[in-house]
């Protein structure tokens, strides 16, 4: 049993941080998408967030995993679900870093972007070396607020018969008849948010170079 919930735990925690990995990056670049002069693409990027807020992240995966064979008749067995768990994850989890970006760089004074362009600045370095940087500051607590609800998230892989933690702990306490394994996987997610805070907060801390 221990073997078992260990396993979960390891798969729960790298659908975490691969998450992350393409949730984070991709996110940025559905905001620039979303501020883009170019009506078409702002039009297509507001529906893609649209829908990505607009529905739950467990039908979202369920139309990763099982779309592929309805929509083009392409099979598709157990080794693309873990591929359809991280897939779906990642495109919700950047329709809402992508909000949270935007709000960060609307919230920039527009005077600090004529000033660089006054300085002969271009928009790339505009944005790396001015922008950027406050962005991050500002929306740090939002993301932290994003991240650990993320932690939480990931038991919704049941959802195509992935086996994280909490499935591991469901199907565990169904053969055995306790709730030990619930206990333990409480205690889990529990620690992982706590831990996910504590770096969070730290990070915070270390940008309050002003205070």
């Amino acid at each position: 049993m221990v073997k078992m919930l260990l396993g979960g735990m390891g798969k729960s925690v790298l659908i975490y941080f691969l998450t992350l990995l393409g949730a984070l990056p991709l996110g940025l670049l559905v905001a620039f998408g979303r501020m883009s002069k170019v009506r078409p693409l702002q039009l297509v990027v507001k529906f893609y967030i649209s829908v990505m807020r607009g529905t739950p992240l467990m039908l979202q995966l369920m139309v990763v995993f099982f779309g592929p064979y309805y929509l083009f008749r392409i099979p598709t067995g157990a080794s693309y679900r873990f591929a359809a768990v991280i897939i779906g994850f990642v495109v919700n989890y950047a329709a809402y870093f992508a909000e949270i970006y935007r709000g960060g760089i609307e919230a920039i004074p527009r005077g600090q972007r004529e000033a660089a362009q006054v300085l002969g600045y271009s928009r790339s370095r505009t944005f790396l070396t001015i922008i950027l940087p406050q962005m991050v500051k500002r929306i740090l607590p939002a993301i932290t607020n994003e991240m650990i609800t993320l932690v939480k998230d990931t038991s919704l892989a049941f959802a195509i018969s992935y086996s994280e933690m909490f499935t591991l702990a469901k199907k565990i306490a169904s053969s055995h008849t306790t709730l030990v394994p619930f206990v333990v996987a409480g205690v889990f997610y529990y620690v992982f948010n706590f831990l996910v805070a504590v770096v969070m907060e730290r990070c915070e801390k270390r940008l309050s170079y002003y205070q």
